[in-house]
């Protein structure tokens, strides 16, 4: 029989390894920033900002002492992160970058069917062009280069032959992401970016460990889908392959997780979970909002399987299927997704609004949960300088289907 990790143990100690089981007090700057990210592995960066950026979110649900110029700091003058892709657009440990030249390869092979059918041609004859511009007049925008072609109307893809460029060379590691002006990337080339000891890869064997075991131990367990999906940067037979062995040499076991529901799945974890689960910090009850791409809730299966809260964010979603609205974030109370909640700031008057909140069901918003809630929103209107929280006309709302029928 294999060991059994309980509900309230499993949602412990992957809270504890997300940095979501303590208070959200501390340094937030400099070496602590940085800390605070590699160990929650990355931070994904998107371009919706309903309350803030999905990377400031990340960062300021943890640390509420964060401020975003701390990060741009380390990023663009201090070189210690870096930006590229896990499953999509991240902030990294500038250290993880010599792993990342495998994917790089294998995104060059990868890219040049798929591109071909999505993209518009011509992109592949700026290569040359563009490197040498950067080569001699420094770094780039996309609004830069490109003089003379035609510019796209179709979307977030319908991108002009240097643009497309652009990415294709930062995909395939020859461009680095030196800073964002605004929300616009700033090229150059990788060499000027990543400081030269991060620049050399280490072999296939080498990085395929690394991969298995940190994200085994960023997670605190794992099957064998979310060991790759975590970073995205190997093929399933390779993770299939590291299992086993790690299992031959003792350093993995199998065990059995339990549930929301009580259920169980069966999972890879180091031999002492069952100690790390139990010396894991219980979560703090102070609420918290998280952003929809927060690290904990990347993978939607597993928040599902582990807190019974079934999430897709509703931006995808087509209307007539909506629940909830248009982009929502849950809401943590200790080891619990009370909810989510539908807010904006509103920067031009200051006001942070509240359009509604959906508790899950068999939560009930009493006064004192309604004055953390409140106290909650009240910081996050600070952290986007905003200097008040407006509840709008009915924004407390009945419990909806958990899952959507169908």
């Amino acid at each position: 029989m294999l060991p059994l990790l309980t509900n309230p143990a499993a949602r412990r100690l992957f809270l504890h390894r997300h940095a979501l089981a303590e208070a959200p007090t501390g340094p937030a700057t400099g070496q602590a920033l940085a800390d605070l990210i590699h160990r929650i592995g990355f931070v994904q960066v998107d371009s919706i900002n309903t309350v803030a950026r999905a990377h400031h979110m990340i960062l300021f649900s943890r640390r509420q002492s964060y401020k975003p110029a701390a990060l741009k700091s380390l990023l663009e003058r201090d070189r210690a992160l870096f930006e590229h892709w896990t499953h999509d657009a991240s902030i990294l440990p500038v250290h993880l970058h010599s792993h990342w030249h495998h994917r790089f390869a294998r995104d060059t092979e990868r890219l040049h069917s798929n591109w071909k059918s999505w993209f518009r041609d011509g992109y592949e004859a700026q290569f040359d062009t563009i490197l040498r511009r950067i080569q001699d007049h420094g770094p780039v925008t996309t609004s830069d280069v490109g003089e003379g072609e035609t510019r796209g109307k179709g979307g977030w893809w319908d991108w002009h032959p240097s643009k497309t460029a652009l990415e294709w060379l930062w995909r395939t590691g020859q461009l680095a992401i030196a800073g964002r002006n605004g929300f616009q990337k700033i090229y150059d080339l990788t060499e000027r970016v990543i400081p030269e000891p991060h620049r050399t890869a280490p072999d296939l064997e080498t990085t395929t460990h690394w991969a298995c075991t940190s994200a085994l131990d960023n997670l605190g367990f794992a099957n064998a889908t979310e060991l790759r999906a975590y970073w995205h940067a190997l093929k399933p037979d390779e993770v299939k392959a590291w299992l086993k062995a790690a299992l031959a040499r003792g350093e993995i076991i199998e065990i059995e997780i339990e549930g929301a529901t009580g259920q169980r799945q069966r999972s890879y974890a180091r031999p002492d979970v069952l100690t790390a689960a139990e010396n894991a910090p219980d979560p703090t009850t102070r609420l918290r909002l998280l952003s929809p791409f927060d690290p904990a809730l990347r993978d939607r299966n597993r928040a599902e399987f582990l807190f019974g809260f079934y999430y897709r964010i509703e931006v995808f979603v087509p209307e007539p299927k909506r629940q909830y609205g248009y982009y929502v974030f849950p809401v943590l109370e200790g080891s619990r997704l009370i909810g989510r909640i539908d807010c904006k700031s509103f920067r031009d008057d200051r006001s942070l609004r509240v359009k509604a909140f959906w508790p899950e069901a068999g939560v009930k918003l009493g006064q004192g949960r309604a004055a953390k809630l409140e106290s909650e929103l009240s910081r996050w209107a600070a952290f986007t300088d905003c200097d008040r929280v407006e509840f709008q006309d009915g924004w407390l709302r009945e419990t909806l289907l958990t899952r959507p029928a169908g």
